[in-house]
């Protein structure tokens, strides 16, 4: 039987009016220290986006995830926070902001493998 390591995530959420504080699932970022991995998953239903927010931008919402994905891989050009370490990236992609894409609090966990992990709370919490 494999080893269970701890792991923490947060869900990717869409709030186009902070003011209200009504949000839209769409996403979940992963961290697994142990496992030295770090991802973020996310999809855009359309229709249950128009529903939610007729005037949404589709391609600013879709930067900014792009952005939020590419940092927690830490790709070289996704700027300077995307050298930081994987834990100093975490921290900072789930830090409390008030943009029209936040993250829910960190919830801990404990998994055998970090990316079926990630998918399966994908699928629970986005699809």
């Amino acid at each position: 039987m494999q080893e269970r390591h701890l792991f923490e995530y947060a869900v990717i959420r869409f709030m186009p009016r902070v003011e209200r504080e009504e949000f839209l699932n769409v996403g979940v970022i992963l961290f697994c220290k142990k496992h030295k991995f770090l991802q973020a998953l996310f999809e855009l239903n359309l229709q249950r986006l128009q529903a939610f927010c007729p005037e949404f931008d589709l391609e600013e919402l879709t930067s900014h995830l792009e952005a939020l994905t590419k940092i927690a891989a830490g790709e070289k050009d996704a700027g300077p926070i995307a050298q930081l370490d994987a834990a100093g990236r975490f921290r900072w992609l789930t830090a409390k902001r008030s943009t029209i894409v936040q993250t829910s609090q960190v919830h801990p966990g404990f998994c055998e493998e970090p990316k079926e992990m990630l998918e399966r709370l994908f699928r629970e919490v986005v699809l």
